[in-house]
């Protein structure tokens, strides 16, 4: 088992359920699209100073660029898209369905990027609509 793998995937999980609770909270008093704005702006902010003082390497890539900012753009449409719903819905439903975003990037490294279709990812994303189903109810 690798223990930081472990440590930093607890830190996220903690760290997005403050995010996700925090927005629910924000998007019922503002205008989510707003909270959006405020969150990332926070975040890119949060971001460039810890990349300051931490010792980050500034080198980049063509490829790298591009990729960051597709990241950028999907984490834009998810947050936007997460706090609407937050307000039209109920934020366990919301954030459990969107937490399910690892469908997506198996379908995608499997398609794009040519990674094997094993049958645990079947499986997998099998569990995962079954639970998106299962949590509507």
């Amino acid at each position: 088992m690798n223990t930081s793998a472990v440590l930093f995937g607890l830190g996220t999980m903690i760290a997005w359920g403050f995010w996700i609770i925090s927005g629910d909270v924000a998007s019922n008093s503002m205008d989510p699209k707003t909270v959006a704005f405020v969150s990332y702006a926070t975040a890119a902010v949060a971001t460039g100073l810890f990349v300051l003082v931490s010792d980050a390497s500034l080198a980049t890539t063509n490829r790298g660029l591009m990729f960051a900012g597709v990241a950028g753009i999907a984490a834009a449409v998810g947050v936007v898209s997460t706090f609407i719903g937050v307000t039209v819905g109920p934020t366990a439903v919301v954030s459990t369905i969107g937490g399910m975003y690892f469908v997506t990037a198996a379908l995608i490294s499997t398609v794009a990027f040519g990674e094997p279709l094993s049958a645990n990812k079947v499986a997998g994303i099998g569990l995962a609509v079954a639970a998106i189903v299962v949590i509507n109810q």
